[in-house]
Parts: structure tokens; C-alpha cells; sequence
């Protein structure tokens, strides 16, 4: 009984500015059963243990490599390319500018 993983980069946080942890590959197996809450304590669980294992690596190759060498399906997600814009704060204030002043 062999559980599908995903291979993906995670995206930055929303209370994240910079792009830190946002460059490894990270494999985590995909649960096979929905979450239900303990009868007891009201929590939501499962029985799956493998929901639990969260792999890091360094590139995608390695993610891939682990992947195909301890037998598991896989599903790969590339991640969309990121745009950074530069901003200076000056543009705020230049002659010409077509925005309105907003305050």
C-alpha cells in the first residue's frame, strides 16, 4: 500500500516579506482519508502516520532522485516564475505621474 506524495516548492507566507525558505523542494505524502475529529478530546485526526512526514531538500533533482529510489508516485509541482518589481519610494512624489495622489 504505497501512498502518493507531492513534490513542490512552498510559497512565501503572508506575513512573510523576504523570500527565505522559499527555495527547497519539499516532498509530503498526500492523505488518502479526510481528517475527523477524536470522539474524546474533539481534535482533528487521522490514522495516518505518513501525513505527518514532511521531507525538505535542497534541489528538485534530489526531491525527485529520493522519490524514485524509495519507490513512491509522485505528483511534481513547478511553481510559477516571480516577478519582482522594484519600487522607489521618490515615484511616489515625481512629476508626471499617471495614479492619482489617493490622501
Amino acid at each position: 500500500m504505497s501512498q502518493r506524495a507531492r513534490i513542490f516548492q512552498p510559497p512565501k507566507t503572508a506575513m512573510q516579506s523576504g523570500q527565505a525558505r522559499t527555495h527547497e523542494w519539499v516532498l509530503e505524502y498526500v492523505p488518502e482519508q479526510a481528517r475527523r475529529p477524536d470522539p474524546l478530546m474533539g481534535w482533528s485526526g487521522g490514522a495516518e502516520t505518513q501525513a505527518q512526514v514532511r521531507l525538505s531538500f535542497a534541489t528538485r533533482e534530489e526531491a525527485l532522485a529520493y522519490a524514485e529510489r524509495a519507490g513512491i508516485a509522485y505528483d511534481l509541482e513547478i511553481p510559477h516564475a516571480r516577478r519582482f518589481r522594484p519600487k522607489v519610494y521618490a515615484d511616489n512624489f515625481r512629476y508626471g505621474r499617471t495614479e492619482n495622489w489617493t490622501h
